[in-house]
């Protein structure tokens, strides 16, 4: 089977209003797929994450999903400030919010670990003053 399902969001930067819109769309339309639901808990995770990651520390991106018959991978860019330190990013607890989104209930520095937790592979490309870009993917049973 050719690609079944192309979702394409921008993630609007700093507004926590919105920030989870697009894991929630993401999460419908894999319903109506007919998706395990296993499957489904585990994409809207992931993604929430990431959109909510974007939103904090980037000032917003890009975020695409693509399904076909055996993966579903998630795609999100940003232009934000980059990630300088990747293997000390992607240690539970390690965290660079600001107290002010923290006070929030945000940045408890498990974003990327539960990214990288509830996918079946994580890709993590960041250049310093140039921006990130995660790919993500989760296989389908078969």
């Amino acid at each position: 089977m050719s690609e079944a399902l192309h979702l394409h969001f921008d993630v609007d930067g700093e507004n926590f209003t919105s920030a989870g819109e697009a894991s929630v769309q993401v999460k419908k339309a894999l319903r109506q797929m007919g998706c395990p639901p296993e499957i489904i808990r585990r994409v809207s995770i992931a993604m929430y994450e990431g959109e909510i990651n974007m939103v904090i520390h980037a000032g917003g991106g890009k975020a695409d999903v693509y399904m076909d018959s055996r993966t579903i991978r998630i795609l999100l860019a940003d232009t934000g400030p980059g990630i300088a330190d990747i293997a000390l990013a992607m240690q539970e607890g390690y965290s660079t919010a600001p107290d002010n989104i923290r006070s929030l209930g945000f940045g408890a520095g498990m974003g990327l670990p539960n990214m990288k937790r509830y996918t079946d592979r994580m890709d993590l490309q960041s250049t310093v003053g140039k921006g990130t870009t995660i790919t993500m993917e989760i296989d389908l049973p078969q």
